[in-house]
């Protein structure tokens, strides 16, 4: 057989998912990643990388044994934050020879279909960051694309009038980029723990030049919250307002930093009861993490500005 016609008969042979690693990080939710990435993942040719963000020793079993079932990857981690564990996800699978990369939550339910777009998506433009709209069990749209309103100081849906002070963001939740492109901007920022990261990782890219596309056709269920038990937890009210000054230490101008700031108490209310108006009085402890968070934040920036200039370097970690 002659070599061109050898080259396309490998090329037919190959799996559609061949390069594509699918990277969950877990704390606590093998059961969760067992339910919602599919175990024809494999079979399609894709790589899966679950990173077991340590919970515990029965928990690390119960990873290991999923992964030993189903032929996947197992990174034992510290749990040192979502971030961190795509980080060595993501080193996990360019080890592994993989050119793209899928991460996806713990709680998303994704099918072998949804891959395959992602990954030809990332295929024909090597340069793009791409999510799809991710729905709640419901069906309820509660991801169609995101900005950064920086006058307003808070993230929002996008709107058709937005002019050039919003920048768009998308969601970590279902996210497909390039191995080399995730590596050229450093990854996800590990200082942000948990939340956030998404924002200023697409807020990176889109500096850098990358195109921030969400694919309208294609739909992902998310059960926001499944990996806190459902709901406005403390835990996401002090990191969601925590890394919100974060963000605005990073990456805004001393005048956005001060409006910003000066609108944390009212973004922190948003948080706490974006769940119900009665959250507070059922969960104090929300409230409470959330001015902790609050407070937390102010101080970065207080600590940003006078020991650095006004401006923190880029503190991403690709492991290698």
């Amino acid at each position: 057989m002659a070599e061109p016609e050898l080259r396309r008969a490998a090329a037919h042979a190959r799996s559609p998912l061949d390069g594509l690693a699918v990277v969950v990080v877990s704390y606590g939710s093998s059961d969760l990643v067992a339910a919602g990435v599919p175990a024809g993942l494999t079979a399609a040719g894709a790589h899966v990388v679950v990173v077991d963000n340590d919970s515990g020793p029965a928990e690390r079993r119960a990873a290991a044994s999923l992964a030993a079932d189903r032929g996947w990857s197992l990174v034992p981690s510290p749990n040192d934050g979502f971030g961190a564990g795509c980080n060595r996800g993501v080193a996990a699978a360019r080890a592994a020879g993989c050119d793209v990369v899928l991460l996806l939550n713990p709680d998303a339910t994704l099918t072998v279909d949804d891959a395959r777009a992602l990954h030809e998506h990332v295929r024909r433009h090597p340069g793009d960051l791409v999510s799809p709209v991710v729905v709640l069990p419901s069906g309820r749209e509660s991801f169609v694309g995101a900005v950064v309103d920086v006058e307003a100081g808070r993230t929002r849906r996008p709107r058709p009038a937005d002019g050039p002070g919003v920048h768009p963001w998308l969601t970590g939740a279902c996210l497909a980029l390039g191995v080399d492109t995730y590596t050229a901007l450093g990854g996800f920022d590990e200082r942000y723990f948990l939340y956030w990261e998404d924002v200023d990782l697409s807020w990176r890219a889109a500096a850098s030049g990358a195109r921030l596309v969400v694919r309208d056709d294609l739909r992902v269920v998310h059960t926001v919250g499944g990996t806190q038990g459902g709901g406005v937890s403390p835990l996401h009210c002090y990191w969601n307002c925590r890394n919100r000054m974060l963000f605005a230490a990073l990456h805004l101008p001393p005048r956005d930093r001060r409006r910003w700031a000066v609108r944390s108490a009212a973004y922190a209310l948003e948080v706490v009861l974006r769940a119900s108006p009665r959250v507070a009085v059922r969960s104090p402890r929300s409230a409470a993490a959330a001015v902790r968070g609050t407070v937390a934040g102010l101080l970065l920036v207080r600590r940003t500005v006078r020991g650095r200039g006004g401006a923190w370097p880029a503190g991403a970690a690709v492991r290698s």
